[in-house]
């Protein structure tokens, strides 16, 4: 009896660490090192962890493992991001029955998405455990931001105005209502291959904003959609309005809607309807923010 006939490769992991090393030079040994940024008076270190949820069943299904990384990465960073910090460094950590080519798709998407944050992987766990087909992803940021600079939310006030920012689509949040509906209606993922679309990664474009027009609060809307996520970024005892009418809503969430047959106010609270990223800027930049911004966006709402 040896560890390779009770499930663990070794000689496969030391070869796919070797790889790893290839993909991101900057994987350590024991540990990631790096070294802080200079030019900071007051550093302060933003973390952040997430996963991909159930999203994982649909790749199963689509046998398609070659953007989930990006999303494990996204979901990540677009939280760090908030409050206003500069994406450094990503961990990942990766379950799974043995290492394939699955795995390394996986980990070509995590690669590709700490680029498109312009962060380094350090390094990560791939562990190998009795699974029986699926696998299970882990993600782990750091960013950097200078203390006087961290966007709170303090300093929003009622007449502000918020910016909401396109989709990708469905991200990662609400899958676990999209495999039900799947299967209680016989739906097909050639029915619906934007399923797999991968998170957007706002980093690139929040910074570019952040030196150009005073923002004072950002959300990422993930899972509980706008109304969970926003208020996050809001001093107490303020809310927004929010015009839901007020941008086009992807096809995709129409679709979904109508096949599952949910009502309004669940996909209001589930998905986020194809806003992934809501900025809380002064009415006087909103339209220059608008000419800034890379993507659709549209203004969705004002704080009272």
């Amino acid at each position: 009896m040896d560890y390779k006939t009770s499930g663990v490769d070794i000689e496969k992991g030391k070869a796919f660490v070797e790889h790893l090393k290839i993909m991101a030079p900057k994987i350590g040994g024991f540990n990631g090192m790096y070294p802080l940024p200079r030019g900071y008076e007051r550093p302060v270190l933003v973390s952040g962890s997430d996963g991909v949820g159930t999203k994982m069943n649909i790749c199963r299904i689509a046998n398609d493992y070659t953007t989930i990384g990006i999303d494990l990465v996204a979901m990540c960073v677009n939280d760090v991001i908030c409050s206003g910090a500069i994406p450094l460094y990503f961990l990942d950590y990766i379950s799974t029955k043995n290492i394939d080519s699955n795995v390394n798709e996986i980990v070509s998407g995590i690669v590709k998405g700490c680029e498109i944050s312009g962060m380094d992987l350090l390094g990560g766990e791939t562990a190998e455990h009795f699974r029986a087909t699926d696998y299970d992803l882990a993600g782990f940021c750091t960013g950097i931001v200078e203390k006087y600079e961290i966007v709170n939310g303090s300093s929003i006030r009622a007449g502000d105005v918020v910016i909401g920012i396109e989709s990708s689509g469905l991200h990662s949040n609400g899958y676990t209502l999209i495999n039900d509906m799947l299967w209680r209606h016989k739906i097909f993922y050639k029915d619906m291959p934007e399923l797999l679309t991968p998170t957007t990664i706002y980093s690139p474009l929040v910074q570019y904003l952040s030196d150009q027009v005073p923002i004072l609060g950002m959300a990422h809307i993930t899972g509980g959609g706008i109304p969970e996520n926003l208020p996050r970024c809001l001093p107490e005892g303020l809310s927004a309005n929010v015009d839901y009418n007020s941008w086009e809503r992807p096809e995709l969430f129409d679709k979904i809607q109508k096949a599952g047959d949910i009502t309004e106010e669940e996909m209001r609270n589930v998905f986020n309807l194809g806003i992934g990223f809501c900025l809380v800027v002064p009415p006087d930049v909103v339209e220059l923010t608008q000419t800034l911004i890379s993507m659709k966006s549209w203004v969705i709402g004002v704080v009272e």
